[in-house]
């Protein structure tokens, strides 16, 4: 048996502008994760998940032993992930196996609500890291988070590939994005293989950065989920009569993760506060520019609970529900912090940093 984990992310800054290629945003992998079980198996393979209810999802190969064909095929990341490894497997030359895959998260509640923390990033990875072992395919972690985007974008080309990368990476990360269409259209005209390595990388590239020392991180949970996927295309289709903000929106978030790393970078808390701030104030004025409810009430909360004690907090993500963070000084009453969360109706999340993974190499 193979077991993985791959952990669940949140954004720190950057959020939005991260979409469009080449801008930055700073991330963080928490240590709450996503496990794959692979063993092998004979005639079919079958995957056992909670999202697809009690019934596994089985799927097969055709006659030429390359092609997976599913019954009923949903359209998801793990089958998405599985088909992008099978074919650089095929191109590497490796025979094909079938093999059986058991999922488990620690990134939901109890009753299985998800807290937002980049649950179908963390299985595309874990599925990867299996199948990447299972066939001893000895990659590295880099040629493993673009394994994982390109098959993220056979789905959905919006994605940024930025919770990927934490989930891959581990730590805390600065991460920019690829064109990804254009990705996306070189390996649907030259397959996996040439895309690993093709110009179109070109823009997108991570690092590791380390914040202030005296700063502690804190996270709570709204309980109401958000739909990511929807929340971005509604900024990026602005109503009708209102000013097309992204220009300066992109302009204004490259400048702020840009101070935001070089504060971690000198290690300045004061400094890391006031962009925290300020990173907040701009996702105000998008959420203004294009009519989406980012920061909701309950978010709002967690933001003015958090400043009333010195703290500097902001919506993780694409806001209009799941989580906010905090930024707070160690001396800070934490713990006042999350007993007013508490008291407001938000979910304190026990999350830490999730440790770091591998070597970074260049994209």
């Amino acid at each position: 048996m193979i077991v993985t984990r791959a952990p669940g992310k949140l954004f720190i800054a950057g959020e939005y502008a991260v979409v469009e290629p080449g801008q930055p945003a700073v991330l963080i992998a928490v240590d709450r994760c996503i496990s794959v079980r692979l063993t092998e198996s004979q005639g079919a393979g079958r995957i056992h998940s909670s999202e697809y209810g009690q019934v596994p999802v089985v799927w097969r190969r055709e006659d030429d032993g390359e092609h997976i064909i599913v019954d009923e095929r949903p359209f998801d990341y793990v089958l998405s992930a599985i088909s992008t490894v099978e074919e650089l497997r095929s191109g590497r030359g490796a025979s094909p196996r079938y093999f059986d895959l058991e999922i488990s998260s620690e990134l939901n509640d109890a009753d299985g609500r998800k807290f937002g923390l980049g649950s179908s990033a963390a299985v595309t990875v874990a599925t990867i890291a299996a199948l990447d072992e299972f066939y001893r395919l000895g990659l590295t972690p880099t040629e493993r988070f673009k394994l994982a985007l390109l098959a993220t974008i056979a789905i959905s080309t919006k994605a940024s590939g930025g919770d990927l990368a934490a989930s891959t990476f581990g730590g805390w990360i600065r991460y920019s994005s690829p064109d990804r269409a254009a990705l996306h259209a070189h390996r649907e005209a030259h397959g996996v293989v040439s895309a690993m390595s093709c110009a179109e990388w070109a823009g997108s590239s991570a690092r590791r950065i380390t914040p202030p020392n005296s700063l502690d991180l804190l996270v709570g949970w709204t309980g109401s989920p958000a739909s990511t996927e929807h929340l971005v295309k509604r900024v990026h289709t602005p109503a009708p009569q209102r000013p097309r903000p992204l220009k300066s929106f992109a302009a204004e978030s490259h400048t702020l993760v840009d101070d935001l790393v070089a504060a971690f970078d000198a290690d300045d808390a004061e400094a890391s506060l006031t962009t925290i701030r300020s990173v907040r104030a701009l996702l105000q004025r998008l959420s203004d520019s294009t009519g989406s409810l980012i920061e909701t009430v309950a978010l709002h909360d967690l933001c003015e609970i958090a400043e009333a004690h010195g703290a500097a907090a902001k919506p993780s993500g694409a806001g209009g529900g799941d989580c906010g963070i905090a930024l707070a000084h160690s001396h800070t009453e934490a713990q006042t912090i999350l007993s007013g969360w508490e008291a407001a109706g938000i979910r304190p999340l026990d999350l830490d940093i999730h440790r770091e993974e591998g070597e970074i190499d260049e994209f």
